[in-house]
């Protein structure tokens, strides 16, 4: 999938390339939902190996972020097969999740450190999820839904719109409000989510606003949406690094469950701009935590260190909105 753009300008070929991708998208879909999941899981899994072998771009750029992961730089190839690995799984994970009933979503997953989103929850104070592209964050979302509250996220708005359409519909049937990034009303709809005391969700190892805050990422400098912290110092709703990886479970198909990591909250008594930055800097230092963690389940195919970007604009309003 690509991202959106003006369709003008797009040749008749790059139109047709869209289409077939997205049909070959959904069929695929179809498909390993109507699989046997044991072997729609095994299929996965050999897909990756294939995959891992032939070393395409995305592999290359997986495997250029996992290195700042390590220590010494080096990736040894065993983990960049498990890290497609990983990647595979979520996919087959959401092809499949919204046939999972409520039992085996909630008892596939297990938690550690502080849980804070209950009380923040209950008390009305509401709550700013930071999550990293790690394990499976819609399966987080929709065992948000069953223990605690229906979950708003905010998405990048990929063409085809048909598949992007298809993700929000299957978000929408976990209980996860799906806002596009660029709807111009995305920001005040999450603050009046947030004032009413609702769960917001959001991505915040990548910047897609291109306003994103300079901070120091497993020890490189990187850009991380300022998002969270500005919509906790706007609505002093609690924000909560959260890290979520794959772990052993034998009873499931995939051989997997989820286990959520909540690390210590983040105080943001404001908005100022040096307020978001010291707190984007602490969410980037508890996310980097999880990603060491577990590396393989870091999903990140995309560019996210200032090395590997182009430059781009100061970014001083970076607390002008998620």
């Amino acid at each position: 999938m690509s991202r959106t753009g003006p369709g003008r300008g797009r040749s008749p070929g790059a139109r047709l390339s869209e289409r077939v991708g997205a049909w070959g998208y959904l069929l695929a879909w179809r498909v390993v939902r109507l699989l046997p999941e044991a072997t729609a899981y095994r299929l996965a899994d050999a897909v990756a190996d294939l995959v891992a072998r032939r070393d395409g771009r995305g592999v290359r750029r997986l495997r250029a972020n996992l290195a700042r992961a390590l220590p010494g730089g080096q990736v040894p190839e065993p983990l960049v097969r498990e890290a497609v690995r990983s990647y595979l799984r979520y996919w087959c994970d959401a092809f499949r999740l919204q046939d999972w009933d409520r039992e085996r979503v909630v008892g596939t997953v297990t938690t550690e450190g502080p849980d804070l989103l209950p009380e923040a929850v209950a008390s009305g104070r509401g709550a700013v999820v930071a999550l990293a592209h790690l394990g499976n964050w819609d399966h987080a979302g929709a065992w948000a839904h069953h223990v605690l509250a229906p979950v708003t996220t905010v998405a990048e708005r990929l063409r085809p719109a048909s598949v992007y359409d298809r993700f929000v519909r299957y978000r929408q049937a976990l209980g996860i409000r799906v806002l596009a990034h660029d709807d111009p009303e995305v920001t005040a709809t999450l603050l009046a989510e947030l004032r009413r005391g609702g769960l917001v969700c959001l991505l915040a190892d990548r910047d897609l606003s291109r306003r994103g805050v300079a901070v120091d990422l497993l020890g490189e400098p990187a850009h991380l949406a300022a998002g969270p912290a500005v919509l906790a110092g706007r609505t002093g709703a609690l924000l909560l690094p959260v890290g979520l990886t794959y772990r052993p479970d034998h009873r499931s198909p995939s051989g997997y469950g989820l286990r959520i990591r909540f690390h210590d909250a983040v105080e943001v008594p404001d908005d100022a701009p040096e307020t978001v930055r010291r707190a984007t800097a602490q969410v980037a230092h508890a996310l980097g935590e999880s990603i060491r963690g577990t590396p393989a389940d870091w999903h990140m195919l995309q560019r996210v260190f200032a090395a590997d970007v182009e430059p781009r604009p100061d970014a001083s309003d970076a607390a002008a909105g998620p």
